[in-house]
C-alpha cells in the first residue's frame, strides 16, 4: 500500500506541476572603476565608503589644536619679527636697491647673481651637500 501511495504522489507531482522560466545571468559591474560600471554610481560609491571609514586623518588632529587664537597671534607676530630681521640683514648685507650681480656667501650657502637677456639669474649651492637651485627672475621687477 505504501509503494502505491508514493507511486500516485509522484504521478500527482509531475501532473501538477507549473512551466518553469528561466533567463540567462548576465554580470553588470556596479563601481566603474572595474571596468564598465554605471558612472553616475561613482558618487554615492565614494561617499558611502567616506562614510563607514573609521580612519581618522592626522591632519584634522593637528588643524583642530592650532586654531587657538593665542597660540595663533604668537606665531603671526614671530613670523612678522624674523620677516624685519630677514629683510634688514638682507640689506646690510647687499645694500638698499637692487642687488648687484656677484657671488656672495651667506653660512654654508653660496649666491651667484648673474644679470641676463632674461631676468637676474640667482643660483644658489649648499656647500655642505652640493644642491642647487636657481631662480630666475623676469626683467621689470
Amino acid at each position: 500500500m505504501k509503494p502505491l501511495f508514493t507511486l500516485v504522489g509522484l504521478l500527482a507531482l509531475l501532473l501538477s506541476g507549473h512551466r518553469v522560466c528561466a533567463q540567462d545571468f548576465v554580470y553588470e559591474p556596479k563601481n566603474p572603476a572595474f571596468g564598465g560600471g554605471n558612472t553616475f554610481n561613482y558618487s554615492w560609491l565614494l561617499s558611502s565608503a567616506q562614510a563607514q571609514s573609521t580612519i581618522v586623518d592626522p591632519a584634522t588632529k593637528t588643524a583642530a589644536a592650532t586654531q587657538d587664537p593665542l597660540a595663533n597671534f604668537a606665531a603671526n607676530l614671530n613670523q612678522q619679527v624674523l620677516a624685519q630681521l630677514s629683510s634688514r640683514l638682507i640689506a646690510n648685507q647687499f645694500g638698499q636697491g637692487a642687488i648687484k650681480p656677484g657671488n656672495y656667501t651667506v653660512g654654508t650657502y653660496q649666491i651667484q647673481i648673474t644679470p641676463g637677456a632674461t631676468g637676474i639669474g640667482v643660483q644658489v649651492t649648499d656647500t655642505s651637500t652640493g644642491n642647487q637651485t636657481t631662480i630666475t627672475i623676469p626683467n621689470g621687477f
